[in-house]
């Protein structure tokens, strides 16, 4: 559920505006952003984020997620089926990309130019992800995925600073 993630990411900033994107994409900081913040909405709607992630995981996974450790594993195996991942998946991004446009503007090129190459790296690391070999190891993935996320949350916190918050009509 690589980019089903990013979707509840870019849709939870019409709940929580002042919230910068790259915090929503990365919801572990919530307890963190309010103890700065002191936003409700922004704590509440990244805790969100983190029980979303949970749910989207155990739609996608195989009965392989457990609980706690040790305990029963769930998963309804939605990966199972490559056109059912790639219909909720790309349906959940269009929708959250589309909340988050309808709910902020660009202010300036960047905000306009940056928040487009990063959907658009995004549906090519999706789609070449879909259809690329597994890894033969963890070891073999883990610094570029550590990379990858550092550059995956740095580029939005960049890019959302350029967007404001639309006017209400």
């Amino acid at each position: 559920m690589f980019i089903g993630h990013f979707a509840v990411g870019f849709a939870s900033k019409r709940f929580a505006p002042r919230t910068n994107l790259a915090v929503l994409l990365a919801a572990l900081f919530s307890v963190i952003y309010y103890l700065i913040t002191r936003y409700r909405a922004g704590t509440v709607v990244v805790w969100i984020g983190v029980v979303s992630h949970w749910v989207l995981d155990w739609i996608t996974h195989r009965p392989d997620m457990p609980l706690y450790p040790g305990g029963p594993r769930y998963g309804l195996a939605l990966w199972n089926s490559i056109p059912g991942t790639l219909i909720v998946e790309l349906l959940m991004f269009a929708v959250g990309v589309w909340i988050y446009a309808r709910t902020m503007r660009a202010r300036d090129r960047i905000g306009e130019y940056a928040f487009i190459a990063y959907v658009a790296l995004l549906l090519v690391l999706y789609i070449g992800d879909r259809f690329s070999a597994p890894p033969a190891s963890v070891s073999e993935i883990i610094w570029p995925g550590i990379i990858a996320e550092a550059i995956l949350l740095l580029w939005p916190w960049w890019f959302d600073r350029h967007r404001v918050l639309r006017a209400r009509t």
